[in-house]
């Protein structure tokens, strides 16, 4: 079973956190740029929106957001927070339907719900990793024979997909760009992970300075890091937003899941009841997120519900008799309304002749 220790609580709060301030970001900037009225905007490489206080404030909680959910890895299973990281895109989805008028529709909706149930179910089933504690410890699970082949394999993957894919199929393939962003990202969530215990120590009063491991991860995680960024941004660049997005989301997350797994050990000591759930919160959250964003600008109109859920629209024609208000559907005439006009015009005609 779960231990909700003090740890895992504080881990679980920053992540929750961080995505709540990384939502609120987007629609503070989104807010401040809004304001530009007829001045130089940002798309027209003007820089106007520098002396908006709004898209200020949007900035400093991105930087709230993105410091929260670096501590949220030194304290809880990066299998919890990076999953939870899809609820800044639901808090976005709501603030912009309400601060910026943008339409959320049936699918967004869903795709809400779908996410929220599904954090709910990997916080109930998430792993206990194992313990980590300090610097020595993250150094022995560094040289694990596993996470060593693992490393080798995503470093391999990475360097065909950027000189042997990217080049030929990069320009027509979404999978190839955001495979590396993915690949890589595993690799930046350990090193993220290595020195938010840094710091724990650090602050603890332990010589963590003349640590090499430390200054090691932070030359690692700032080159991964670089790297994710470019290839997005290629990634964005070619392809569609509501494309990227979502298949970003789910390759990240299964890649960062697997990393984990091997160096933390992170599954071994769970239940095939928290396995199950683990898995199907996860793929719960997929599937909102594919909802909210394949779908976001699809207009969705009640003509396209079922006929029995379309809302009763006026008539003409004085109420049904309670005799006709019981008749079955089978006995209605099978011809549009336009063929029972000219029919029942056609009877007419042959009456007065």
């Amino acid at each position: 079973p779960l231990a909700m220790g003090a740890g895992f609580g504080a881990g679980l709060g920053l992540a929750l956190a961080s995505s709540a301030f990384i939502g609120s970001s987007f629609v503070l900037k989104k807010k401040g740029l809004l304001r530009l009225c007829g001045r130089a905007r940002a798309g027209q490489g003007g820089h106007a929106y520098l002396r908006e206080w709004l898209w200020w404030a949007g900035l400093l909680c991105m930087g709230v957001g993105e410091a929260a959910n670096f501590a949220a890895y030194a304290f809880a299973p990066a299998t919890l927070v990076t999953p939870l990281g899809a609820l800044s895109v639901l808090v976005s989805a709501v603030l912009s339907s309400i601060f910026l008028n943008e339409q959320l529709n049936v699918h967004g909706k869903i795709g809400c719900i779908l996410s929220i149930l599904g954090s709910t179910v990997m916080v109930i089933h998430a792993p206990q990793e194992e313990e980590v504690s300090s610097l020595e410890s993250m150094a022995e699970k560094l040289k694990d024979p596993g996470f060593i082949v693992f490393a080798v394999c995503v470093l391999v993957s990475s360097l065909l997909l950027i000189f042997v894919a990217g080049p030929r199929y990069g320009q027509s393939n979404v999978l190839v760009y955001v495979l590396v962003c993915s690949a890589i990202g595993s690799l930046s969530v350990s090193c993220v992970k290595g020195l938010g215990i840094a710091l724990k120590e650090l602050f603890s009063g332990k010589p963590v300075l003349k640590e090499p491991l430390g200054w090691v991860l932070l030359v690692c995680l700032v080159i991964c890091i670089s790297i994710q960024i470019n290839y997005l941004n290629k990634a964005l660049d070619i392809f569609n937003t509501s494309v990227v997005t979502p298949i970003y989301y789910v390759l990240f997350t299964t890649a960062v899941m697997t990393c984990s797994a091997i160096l933390f050990k992170e599954w071994q000591h769970l239940v095939l009841d928290n396995i199950i759930g683990s898995i199907s919160g996860f793929l719960t959250i997929v599937s909102g997120i594919f909802l909210l964003h394949a779908f976001r600008d699809m207009p969705f109109t009640p003509s396209l519900l079922p006929l029995f859920l379309q809302p009763a629209r006026a008539d003409p024609h004085p109420p049904w008799s309670t005799a006709d208000r019981h008749q079955s559907c089978q006995h209605q005439p099978l011809l549009p309304s336009e063929d029972k006009d000219s029919q029942s015009a056609e009877e007419e005609e042959e009456e007065e002749k």
